[in-house]
């Protein structure tokens, strides 16, 4: 097979194919600053909803993002049609690919698992308000609401966005990536303290990653679409109504990960056409998996921060996060890996 042809299959199996008959989306060439986020939004507002008075358009601000910024437009009085404009952050297309991300929101809302997608500008796009209540740490672990998150969990695993290929997973591709922006661009931090005694060195950095695409690897977990930035605040309920430090002493016991995995399975298998009889031995085997790519997790989210402690304008500890992540990965990594696949 040449290079060339190589190349063409390996984005095939990467990439997020959009179903065939979704609506163009428009694009307008705004460029919106990201410290004066409103004025840009009122530009987009104009063009996508021209029948507005500007007199009666209000905005709300969300803070809770730590990777863009976030405003909701609406029309005084009127949250039934609520406009969300939201930012690019500072340099984010390093860590983030953009076109596949508009591809996935696209073939998430053909699925009916993600709010209308209005518009893209030049750094950053426009979508509709899903109206609920976003989730706290002690919402999720509510057991009617974790088994109807795991049930929309299942259904987003179940889209195949692949055009017929065999998805191959980018986990690994994503993490070197980021270990290559952390290994350049942090070169000229070497006086920062901070860094030298509370982040790992890159040289244990690039071992463990290494080790664990060796050992991950051989679980056999399936690949699936994912929305990669599952956080409390992320998930809406009902259809009427960021990021805080994580408190791990919160992370579900054995007992409620089994709970939350067998109705994850039941759905999965009811959505992909495979029954829905879940044996003893399907729901231990994805246990296992799901705590050993945990610490996958924690290294991911842990050299995203470190980027974002470089670039990132939005006023949140990121070293002091990645931090976090990284602790957390060394502490629970030996109890992780005695864990066996049953067989």
């Amino acid at each position: 097979m040449s290079g060339i042809n190589r190349q063409l299959n390996h984005m095939m199996e990467t990439e997020i194919h959009v179903p065939v008959g979704s609506p163009t989306i428009r694009k307008f060439q705004i460029f919106v600053d990201e410290h004066n986020v409103t004025e840009g939004a009122m530009k987009l507002i104009k063009e996508l909803r021209p029948g507005w008075d500007p007199n009666l358009i209000r905005t709300k601000l969300f803070t809770d993002g730590t990777t863009n910024k976030l405003v909701g437009c609406y029309v005084e009085d009127c949250l039934d049609d609520v406009v969300l404009v939201r930012v690019y952050g500072n340099k984010t297309e390093l860590i983030v690919d953009r076109d596949n991300e508009l591809k996935s929101f696209q073939v998430l809302h053909a699925n009916g698992c993600a709010p209308r997608l209005y518009c893209t500008f030049q750094n950053g796009i426009c979508y509709e308000f899903m109206q609920g209540r976003a989730l706290d740490t002690q919402d999720v672990r509510d057991p009617v609401l974790l088994r109807l998150i795991a049930r929309e969990m299942a259904r987003i695993h179940a889209i195949h966005a692949h055009n017929g290929c065999i998805p191959k997973p980018n986990l690994w591709i994503k993490m070197r990536k980021y270990f290559s922006l952390v290994a350049t661009e942090f070169t000229d931090q070497a006086s920062n303290i901070r860094i030298q005694q509370e982040v790992p060195s890159q040289e244990v950095l690039e071992q463990e990653m290494m080790w664990m695409k060796e050992h991950l690897s051989q679980l056999g977990s399936p690949v699936v679409l994912c929305h990669n930035d599952l956080l409390c605040k992320n998930i809406i309920h009902n259809a009427k109504e960021g990021m805080s430090e994580p408190d791990y002493n919160l992370y579900p016991s054995r007992e409620m990960q089994l709970d939350w995995l067998h109705t994850y399975l039941q759905a999965y298998k009811l959505f992909t056409k495979k029954g829905e009889e879940v044996s003893q031995l399907e729901l231990e085997t994805l246990y296992v998996q799901v705590n050993k790519f945990a610490l996958a997790s924690h290294f991911f989210w842990g050299f995203w921060a470190l980027i974002q402690a470089k670039y990132s304008t939005i006023d949140f500890d990121f070293l002091g996060y990645a931090v976090l992540r990284f602790n957390q990965y060394f502490k629970t990594k030996p109890d992780v890996m005695a864990l066996e696949i049953p067989k």
